[in-house]
């Protein structure tokens, strides 16, 4: 019987930094073996061990006291790992109970897997002592993506005062080359919640750059194929909506059924197809919806499972929003403009059905990874009614098409390039557009020193949509360059970019703001092993500057840094951050056309903020946040101030139930900003039509959230969120923007104030019967009031009333998910 080694690195490691490599040999099955968490099989004893793990958190280095006995093994089907973590009492094993994917006060165990080998992507498998499981993928563009869903299985066992995993990993579950013996990248973590230690089996160094390239070897796996990937998961889902019209003719209570399917298919041994028909988005989470006084559009999460799961490569070089796939019509505010005298707006789709959308990604054995994805989406219609009860349809969105092409070829030395393409197309008479995007990396061979950047150019031809007006935007690029040392305590970066005026990755990227030459030096100096009285301390600063692109204008200068550490004995975190900078010239709040015609001054300011945030191994734990910020006075402008601040306690009633209350608050006095209207669509007093009319204003804002969760197994979980949302605005006087910052006080009549209140409630019973089938049971209740003039009102509890007495919208859900695998139903003979 093999008692297991670590034999010694065959070659130099790459990274003068990182640790020698270890390497693991699998052991072929010749018996089935029974997933129990038992490990009571003969073969499970003959297998080689990987132990003597090394620390990597709160002190990097030492070894483990608890030992920790890993063995893996394979068969033509599988690859199974066995773990034994011994514990000095069983009391000592934290076991928190959580949904899938959601990692809380608990122990673990993982597997990470370079399959590939090379050094840059890579997968890990989690278990709890609980049974909970977690999966992720690894890349450079999306780092650790734990939104990626895998079907393997896993038992877990108490025995004295061990616990003991038995993982069953199928091979449909990741990808590899069909080779005759697979060298696969391999490490091992363990955490250990009572002591909050971390360990890998091959040692991570936290000042070492990278993490798949500090993985051991994994060695001995002969003659298996790549299998044939072909899963189906028909779904059902049924809905029942309720919102109170009140109106003669309307249906308050409605009902619907839904079907569709998800599909994956092995093309070969390194690309999968994944496809998504007729899907159904109805049960994801509720926006964190916000009142949006800024001139740009506020970014949302992508809560979509097929949007989330394995889109690391379509995530190369951030050009990729995947909220505007299914996003608000093109023309959802081009309807008003298209009404017919006598006609009124009846309904007006805020979001575009998809009919599919498909992906095709993996990376062959020379490290070339390729991405396509495709949706398709079909005409959108807003109803509009005359005065005599005839309707009509008015398009706002035509049947369109979005495409994302990528290649990313991996590199030696954690290096790599990448060709990453974009393009909409619009039937119909409007325009398209186009996104092409060249980037790299490359690393010196002690992986110390790096030089990055991107290329991108962007093209929109075609008519803006129900107009005969060309789009604008026809053609820009961006560029941005980097290098610096990367490795050690001590790392710097120097960096410079460019967005032309004119470019423009809206149709499918999000953009902010272009027009844009920036430069920027940012330090780092950390600190990875306990000294006096702290286990670490992580500290940055560095100095950027900003000009218009065209007209070349000064926009801001701006120092900043911060840092954070943690305490040894009650492992309390606390950190902060400050910036300041000179005045700057703000040249997009007045919303005007060219851009740097006019600017509105911002005054010397500095800002900063600081948080602490206690041990979650406590029952009771919180986060405690302040922030604030201070201008110098400004031409005779009040003072102008900043507060912040956040509370959120949680108290962990026992390992299967939690609470949670989040409090925010935000105060903003003097602030100067655009008062031309909330929305695009609302004119300005004729006398101001040509003017940027600005106001002086306090804004409050207040987010109240609490969600609980009761998990009552491994499988099966209760979560519930209420946020309640409210943002008023009061102004105090209007000012009339002129040349060169300069500002005119004017009567301005009109009342802009505003409060603004939303109010969500997501509840959800989520089952999973069986590897990858699942019941989930939702429950959305959905209120919202935007109040003006003199119908607002500053005070909370009248918001809150408002808000409870303001007609919600109810969603009851049920929907239904069964995962069919080819390979399984083969070996059952169906």
């Amino acid at each position: 019987m093999a008692v297991g080694q670590n034999l010694p690195p065959t070659a130099p490691a790459p990274n003068a930094n990182a640790a020698p490599k270890r390497q693991l040999q699998a052991v072929r099955l010749t018996q089935p073996i029974k997933l129990d968490g038992l490990l009571d099989e003969a073969q499970w004893q003959e297998a080689p061990i990987a132990t003597d793990f090394i620390q990597n958190r709160p002190n990097p280095g030492p070894r483990e006291k608890q030992p920790t006995e890993v063995r893996v093994m394979y068969d033509d089907a599988a690859l199974y790992v066995g773990a034994v973590m011994h514990e000095t009492s069983a009391d000592s094993i934290m076991r928190e109970l959580t949904a899938r994917d959601d990692l809380g006060n608990t122990d673990f165990i993982a597997i990470f897997l370079d399959t590939y080998n090379d050094k840059l992507n890579g997968y890990s498998f989690f278990i709890t002592p609980g049974g909970v499981q977690l999966d992720a993928r690894y890349s450079p563009a999306s780092g650790e993506d734990f939104a990626w869903n895998a079907v393997w299985d896993a038992r877990t066992a108490l025995r004295g005062t061990d616990w003991v995993v038995e993982m069953r990993i199928p091979y449909s579950a990741i990808r590899f080359s069909a080779v005759p013996e697979q060298l696969w990248g391999l490490n091992f973590m363990r955490r250990r919640k009572r002591d909050n230690q971390d360990f890998f089996w091959n040692e991570v160094k936290p000042e070492a750059d990278g993490f798949v390239n500090q993985w051991g070897q994994l060695q001995g796996i002969r003659d298996i194929k790549p299998p044939l990937r072909l899963s189906l998961t028909p779904y059902v889902s049924t809905y029942l909506n309720h919102y109170p019209y009140q109106e003669q003719g309307v249906r308050n209570t409605s009902f619907s059924f839904n079907g569709g399917a998800d599909i994956k298919y092995g093309i070969n041994e390194s690309f999968t197809l994944d496809a998504t028909l007729v899907p159904d988005f109805g049960q994801t989470q509720s926006d964190n919806v916000v009142l949006n006084l800024t001139p740009f559009e506020v970014q949302y999460n992508e809560n979509r499972q097929f949007f989330t799961e394995g889109t690391e490569l379509f995530n190369k070089g951030n050009l990729f929003y995947s909220r505007r796939v299914g996003a608000q019509p093109v023309g959802f505010y081009a309807v008003n403009g298209q009404l017919r005298e006598g006609e009124q707006l009846v309904k007006n789709p805020g979001e575009t059905r998809l009919l599919n959308a498909a992906k095709v990604s993996g990376r062959t054995s020379k490290g070339l990874g390729i991405g396509l994805f495709n949706a398709l989406s079909n005409d959108v219609y807003a109803t509009v009614r005359d005065s005599t009860g005839q309707e009509r349809d008015v398009l706002t969105q035509p049947f369109s098409n979005y495409n994302i092409v990528v290649l990313d070829q991996s590199l030696k030395n954690n290096s790599y390039v990448s060709l990453v393409n974009t393009n909409v197309t619009r039937w119909g008479q409007t325009y398209d557009a186009n996104v092409t995007g060249g980037l790299f990396r490359f690393a010196d061979k002690k992986n110390a020193y790096a030089i990055d950047g991107q290329v991108v150019y962007s093209r929109r031809r075609g008519k803006s949509f129900a107009s005969d007006a060309d789009v604008n935007n026809q053609d820009g690029f961006k560029y941005l360059v980097g290098v610096g040392k990367i490795s050690g305590n001590f790392t710097w970066k120097v960096s410079h970019g460019i967005e032309s005026d004119t470019y423009d990755s809206n149709d499918l990227g999000l953009l902010l703001s272009n027009n844009s030459i920036e430069q920027a030096i940012d330090f780092n100096y950390n600190k990875y092993k306990p000294f006096w009285k702290v286990n670490n301390m992580y500290t940055y600063w560095g100095i950027s500057n900003e000009v218009l692109y065209s007209p070349r204008r000064y926009r801001s200068v701006e120092l900043y840094g911060g840092g954070n550490t943690t305490f040894t004995k009650n492992f309390m975190t606390v950190g902060g951050n400050f910036d300041a900078s000179p005045r700057r010239h703000d040249y997009f709040e007045p919303r005007v056309s060219p851009l740097g015609r006019l600017y509105v001054r911002v005054p010397a300011n500095v800002g900063g903020s600081m948080f602490v945030s206690s041990d979650y191994r406590k029952k009771l734990a919180y986060d405690i946040s302040l922030s604030g910020r201070y201008y110098a006075q400004d031409r005779g402008r009040p003072n102008r101030t900043g507060l912040g601040i956040g509370i959120s306690p949680r108290y962990r009633v026992s390992n299967q139930l939690t609470f949670r209350y989040d409090l925010s608050w935000s105060r903003q006095d003097n602030q100067i900003g655009y008062a031309g209207g909330m929305s695009s669509q609302e004119p300005l007093d004729e006398l101001y039509l040509d003017e940027s009319v600005l106001g002086r204003r306090r804004v409050v804002t207040v987010t109240n959230t609490v969600s609980g969760s009761y998990t009552f197994n491994n499988r099966m979980s209760f979560t519930i969120r209420t946020r309640h949302y409210t943002s008023n605005v009061h102004y105090y006087d209007y000012l009339r923007l002129l040349e060169k910052g300069q500002e005119e006080a004017i009567d301005y009549r009109r009342n802009r104030d505003t409060s603004f209140n939303a109010f969500n409630v997501d509840a959800v019973y989520s089952w999973w019967f069986a590897p990858g089938s699942q019941i989930s049971v939702v429950w959305k209740n959905a209120g919202s009031s935007f109040l003006t003039a003199d119908k607002a009102t500053p005070l909370y509890f009248d918001n809150l009333t408002n808000t409870v007495n303001t007609p919600h919208s109810n969603s009851l859900s049920i929907k239904v998910l069964y995962y069919l695998d080819y390979l399984m139903l083969k070996r059952k003979g169906i």
